[in-house]
């Protein structure tokens, strides 16, 4: 039987039949939670719920799991692999305790770098619920995480982005030109990533041969990844395809993924493949990871529990498969989950602070579906502050509008703005690249050149007259 769990304010006791119960009522409103049907009655009750969250030890997280142990093996990842001697220094405080500790000048970035084997994805969803914009920002600021495969990525002062060139029929000139696009405003160095308007194995080995002659041509010190489903990048690699890093959505409970096609074994398969293949040059991190709140409820996979909480629980996931990248789609779902510009932007910085806690290489595709209550000013703020807390890297896609899939994110003109605006770099190699291939006048102030490379600008001289046709 769940344990119950009691606070009283003045006159009247409040109870919450469940941790589960008490984690969702302490969760800032979002529409996710109110169609599950978990959300607080009222903002007092949110109140309380997160007044009695924050006198709650995190030692109850290891006690009380959410997902039955026994019914699911994210939580048998999370208890198994969980570190009691990275746990030892905190597992005196509340939820409350640990909020300041993590406020406070004692939790340096090589402290909190220490305690996060000891840090479950249910702590970190628990703090989350009782702290302020702010202090999500100021505490992910702290939280250094850094990956490399042929460049090196999360690098204080730095801001990578995911060059996206989607394309509605996968048209391998509409694709180049984006690529190209991307390249000249030095967008690229997280990864060469598209999503296929055809999804199978044929079509995934296509583009990534696109991507891998673009890198090598050009020396790119970058990677590349199809967004295929992880059986599909596995058949690739059998078949002697060019695979730089192996992606896959994930969700926070076993049920989740089970309708996603795949569990914990699947992709520890894939990521030893990828491996075999010693494509990086600087790295070996070769996975590659989307979350988002709201995918468990959309799967009927949730076990009643709020969507941020489900989200933490991917990042465990995540977290043992050592990626080069992660990001939240955090609006890409719809106004089901996120209703309005305030609640992604909110998710977002939840979902980056908590992945960033848990040492997972978190960015964001800072995106929003045309019929939320949304629009790119939201967009606009959201960049600003992920970009004040550290965000590992953001999409670059042409004009924000990615006209495959439909929604609007970021474009490469953003990624531009936010290091100018808040003087971030690109990875260092990559940042060497544009200054070499004279794509940046001047790489240290983030200005593009007022010409065409001569790396660029002699095979587009070879087009037919007019343009390809």
């Amino acid at each position: 039987m769940a344990q119950a769990y009691h606070h009283t304010l003045g006159s009247r006791h409040y109870r919450f039949d469940s941790l589960a119960e008490l984690m969702a009522k302490a969760t800032p409103a979002r529409s996710g939670d109110r169609l599950a049907g978990v959300i607080a009655d009222s903002a007092e009750e949110r109140v309380v719920a997160q007044m009695a969250l924050a006198e709650l030890p995190l030692s109850t997280f290891l006690e009380d799991h959410l997902v039955p142990y026994g019914e699911d093996e994210i939580t048998r990842l999370i208890v198994d692999t969980h570190d009691a001697d990275a746990f030892a220094p905190i597992r005196h405080l509340t939820v409350g305790d640990f909020r300041n500790w993590l406020l406070s000048d004692l939790a340096t970035p090589e402290t909190i770098a220490r305690a996060r084997a000891g840090i479950t994805p249910e702590m970190a969803a628990a703090v989350s619920k009782i702290m302020r914009n702010q202090d999500l920002i100021l505490v992910a600021r702290k939280c250094r995480v850094t990956t490399a495969f042929r460049n090196t990525i999360g690098l204080p002062g730095r801001l990578s982005t995911r060059l996206q060139p989607n394309h509605p029929t996968d048209d391998a000139t509409g694709i180049a030109a984006s690529l190209l696009d991307g390249l000249l405003y030095g967008n690229g160095d997280a990864v060469l990533g598209i999503n296929p308007a055809t999804d199978n194995v044929a079509q995934s080995i296509k583009l990534m041969t696109l991507m891998d002659e673009v890198i090598q041509k050009y020396s790119i010190p970058t990677q590349s990844c199809v967004l295929t489903h992880v059986t599909n990048t596995l058949e690739a690699i059998e078949q002697g395809a060019p695979v730089d890093l192996v992606f896959q959505s994930i969700g926070g409970t076993q049920a989740t993924n089970e309708s996603f096609g795949f569990d914990l074994a699947t992709l520890g398969e894939a990521r030893d493949a990828a491996r075999s293949l010693k494509r990086g040059t600087v790295g070996d991190n070769v996975m590659y990871f989307e979350t988002g709140q709201g995918s468990s409820l959309s799967a009927n996979a949730h076990h009643g529990l709020d969507q941020q909480t489900c989200e933490a629980r991917a990042y465990a996931v995540a977290r043992h498969f050592e990626p080069l990248l992660v990001n939240t789609v955090v609006g890409f779902i719809g106004p089901e989950y996120l209703f309005d510009g305030k609640q992604i932007i909110r998710a977002g910085l939840e979902d980056h602070f908590c992945a960033k806690l848990l040492g997972v290489p978190m960015g964001c595709d800072i995106c929003y579906t045309n019929h939320a209550d949304a629009d790119q000013n939201d967009m606009d703020n959201l960049l600003t502050l992920l970009g004040a807390a550290g965000c590992t890297f953001i999409m670059g896609i042409p004009g924000s509008d990615d006209i495959m899939l439909n929604y609007q994110t970021t474009s490469f003109h953003d990624a531009l703005y936010a290091r100018r605006v808040l003087d971030l770099s690109p990875a260092p190699e990559f940042e060497r690249w544009l200054d070499e291939m004279a794509i940046f006048e001047d790489v240290a102030r983030h200005r593009p050149s007022g010409r065409l490379p001569d790396a660029f600008a002699r095979p587009l001289s070879r087009l037919p007259e007019g343009g390809v046709r």
